[in-house]
């Protein structure tokens, strides 16, 4: 009898260890999401600051070439688009949530331009990774576009996930390591005071 209790206990004991586990690794369980916003120095600045995102790349999707290269995809012939890919914990931030960034901090009703960037590798594009990263993206567009949310219509490719190529180490981490340089001072530096601005509640500390 103490034998099968003893047993029964253990049986208990390992169960509730890996109920804790499981919760445990759901909460830092991660997702991926893939998106296109113009100059990826600057997609990259402003989701690396954001609460439940672990990491961020800057890169090239969308095209019909195996690992291009910067001037490759800057000639516009690659097909790729200027993409970050941002790995996120679903339970500190939701990809719809990531999704009202995107859409607020940067222009989605100009084809294929951002500002001064012109050409189809700036294009507004969102690469979904799963079925359900592209309902949700078909639905905020589709109500960004009935309430008129923006003066013209978002013209925001959204397509499945493909591929992705990681860009040239000096392209990582730019606004960081060159946070001095003109571009990033004129381009950027708004943008990021934007996002502390619109943003301020989901910011890391």
């Amino acid at each position: 009898m103490r034998k099968i209790k003893t047993v029964l206990l253990a049986l208990i004991l390992a169960i509730v260890i890996q109920g804790v586990s499981i919760a445990q690794g759901s909460k830092t369980a991660t997702e991926k999401a893939t998106f296109g916003m113009g100059c990826f120095w600057c997609s990259e600045a402003i989701f690396q600051r954001l609460k439940g995102v672990t990491k961020v790349e800057s890169g090239y999707a969308g095209g019909s070439v195996k690992n291009p290269t910067y001037e490759a995809v800057c000639s516009g012939t690659t097909g790729h688009a200027e993409v970050v890919q941002v790995t996120f914990q679903p339970s500190v931030i939701s990809y719809k949530e990531l999704l009202e960034i995107f859409w607020k901090m940067h222009d989605p009703t100009t084809l294929n331009k951002q500002g001064a960037d012109v050409g189809t590798q700036y294009r507004s594009v969102i690469f979904y990774h799963n079925a359900q990263q592209k309902a949700l993206a078909d639905t905020y567009k589709a109500e960004l576009n009935k309430q008129k949310a923006f003066p013209d219509p978002v013209v925001t490719a959204i397509e499945p996930f493909k591929n992705f190529f990681v860009a040239e180490n000096y392209h990582q981490n730019y606004f960081k390591l060159n946070g001095s340089q003109p571009y990033c001072r004129m381009v950027i530096l708004p943008k990021v005071d934007k996002l502390e601005k619109v943003f301020k509640q989901k910011l890391k500390q």
